[in-house]
């Protein structure tokens, strides 16, 4: 994608605020806008980044007032994320193709495979794939263009992996699990229905990480979801777009993790925790089962308990408080 100011504001029924021919071939979350990126701002807990972007072209709602000077162009629509939601689809429908594969096992001829890498059958392997030597890929497993895989790893039978992804070293990947899939985000039109929001990121899985099976790890819209190097992820857990699970971080079956959530280096989190979007969590924080976590965790080496999850010492008096009105 290429297109100056002018020709999105064309595209998509808006109009420009400074320079017009500023060109954008990328897209960008607002936090981390570069020259050459298109960014949007549409929540207001990010307009800070509003006047501290170096994105070319900024997408805003038409009603939006700067109390500070703006680097970007800004391309003013009626609501800048259905915006941005039609003109990721645009892009994303450009990339996408279709081939018919037939054949006990269909490995593209443009696929680089490493050596000694074992391979089973009904395995199909897509065009500019890179996989690492000593790789072991199970049966029915599917790997989509583009998509780089490390030495040592093992990709048990029926897991998925989507176009563009990155793989590190010695990754596990447990059955059925799929890396890359769309997050869940849909863009509300006025009469009621929705818009897809279409996801052209991708997910990057660091070394020596293991995903357990029938665990969804989601591509992100832009940039990308991280799973940092030597996280353990167990059965059954959703990780939205756009998270970050930082390193060595452990989490038990059924966690589910909202979009664009960070989660510090060597957290625990209990089975069936569920953490909402868009928070940090400090580093050794340790969240124990079924609790859930819906603001920022500030304090390094916390343990949370209960829904909504508090301090531990804090939780246990109020559980005493409980047990003793209980009793009365």
């Amino acid at each position: 994608m290429e297109m100056t100011a002018k020709e999105l504001a064309a595209a998509l029924g808006g109009t420009v605020e400074g320079d017009p021919q500023a060109t954008v071939k990328s897209f960008a979350k607002i936090e981390h806008g570069k020259p050459g990126q298109l960014c949007f701002f549409a929540n207001p807990k990010y307009e800070q980044y509003v006047y501290t972007s170096k994105a070319s072209v900024l997408l805003v709602n038409s009603d939006f007032v700067p109390k500070q000077p703006v680097t970007p162009a800004l391309v003013r629509v009626p609501d800048a994320y259905a915006a941005l939601a039609q003109l990721l689809k645009v892009v994303a429908d450009k990339k996408k193709t279709f081939r018919a594969h037939r054949g006990c096992c269909r490995i593209a001829w443009s696929a680089k495979i490493g050596r000694r890498v074992w391979v089973g059958d009904f395995v199909t392997i897509g065009k500019n794939c890179r996989i690492g030597d000593c790789t072991r890929i199970c049966d029915n497993v599917t790997i989509g263009a583009g998509t780089t895989i490390g030495r040592d790893c093992i990709i048990y039978p029926g897991v998925h992996i989507f176009p563009g992804m990155v793989i590190g070293d010695r990754v596990i990947l447990h059955a059925g699990c799929i890396i890359g899939d769309d997050g869940f985000g849909n863009a509300l039109q006025s009469d009621g229905s929705w818009q897809k929001i279409e996801h052209v990121g991708n997910v990057i899985i660091g070394n020596d990480v293991e995903v357990g099976s029938n665990t969804t790890i989601d591509r992100a819209p832009m940039e990308s979801t991280i799973i940092e190097d030597g996280a353990r992820i167990d059965n059954l857990c959703q990780i939205a777009h756009n998270v970050i699970v930082g390193k060595n971080t452990a989490m038990a079956a059924q966690c589910g993790i909202a979009g664009s959530t960070k989660i510090g280096e060597g957290s625990i989190l209990g089975g069936q925790v569920g953490v909402v979007g868009h928070i940090n969590i400090a580093p050794h924080t340790t969240v124990c089962a079924k609790s859930s976590v819906i603001g920022n965790v500030r304090k390094e080496g916390e343990t949370l308990y209960g829904n909504p999850g508090i301090d531990r010492q804090t939780y246990l008096k109020a559980y005493a408080l409980f047990k003793k009105a209980a009793s009365e």
